[in-house]
């Protein structure tokens, strides 16, 4: 009689730490190689050498400084994003301030979304995984009105971004059910919440943007969230 074997452990969550201060990487270090599921394959004081090592061990995820001597993490960021190879490599950026005028160009170029450094450590943990499956990291106290004000470059009172023929081309190829699911993922919420709102299951929510993601081009749901805004599907709002 054979007895029913257990399926395989997944392998560790493997991370890349891209800070120019020491003292944070080892503090992350040491958080990261503590949970069961996580490694930290590689630690990067700037930019080149956060994308050298990039190249090199091939990681789930990289915490990668926006600021940083040298090579800053957003031009890093550009190159994994651009690089087809790195397509499976998630990056989550990090700042000392939420409200930062890189965190747009940082989901711009394929960041997943972005973490201040004052989080708590669960915060980060949850962060790496939420990267890791795919996922994006918008940070619960930024995500509603941060993206919009930097869209909206400061005008309040001004109109909504036209969008231009590529634009609206783009998101003439969505149904109509997946624009409204778009509109939901750009107000910061959950595939559970749209799904409550809609009363459909949250893995029919789960299919309408994975089908917009590949309509848009989008390599998660961060770059759509800006993809709503630039092409004026919903209007940036300051509260």
């Amino acid at each position: 009689m054979t007895g029913r074997q257990d399926p395989a452990p997944l392998p560790p969550i493997k991370v890349l730490l891209a800070d120019d201060q020491a003292l944070l990487r080892s503090a992350f270090r040491i958080l990261v190689d503590s949970e069961p599921d996580m490694e930290v394959v590689g630690e990067a004081a700037d930019g080149a050498q956060a994308l050298e090592l990039t190249r090199r061990t091939r990681p789930d995820v990289v915490l990668m400084d926006i600021r940083m001597p040298g090579t800053d993490g957003l031009t890093a960021t550009r190159a994994i994003g651009a690089d087809p190879e790195l397509a499976a490599v998630h990056v989550v950026m990090l700042t000392t301030f939420e409200v930062d005028e890189y965190v747009v160009e940082s989901i711009r170029a394929g960041a997943s979304g972005f973490l201040g450094k004052g989080a708590e450590p669960d915060e980060l943990l949850n962060a790496i995984r939420i990267a890791a499956q795919g996922e994006a990291l918008l940070s619960p106290a930024a995500t509603k009105g941060l993206i919009a004000t930097f869209l909206k470059q400061g005008d309040a009172g001004g109109p909504a971004p036209s969008a231009d023929s590529a634009h609206a081309e783009r998101l003439a190829s969505l149904t109509v059910r997946e624009r409204e699911v778009l509109v939901h993922v750009a107000g910061g919420n959950s595939n559970d919440g749209i799904a409550a709102v809609l009363a459909v299951s949250p893995l029919t929510v789960k299919t309408h943007v994975n089908r917009a993601m590949s309509k848009l081009g989008a390599r998660d749901r961060a770059q759509l969230v800006v993809f709503a805004y630039e092409s004026g599907l919903v209007r940036p709002r300051v509260e």
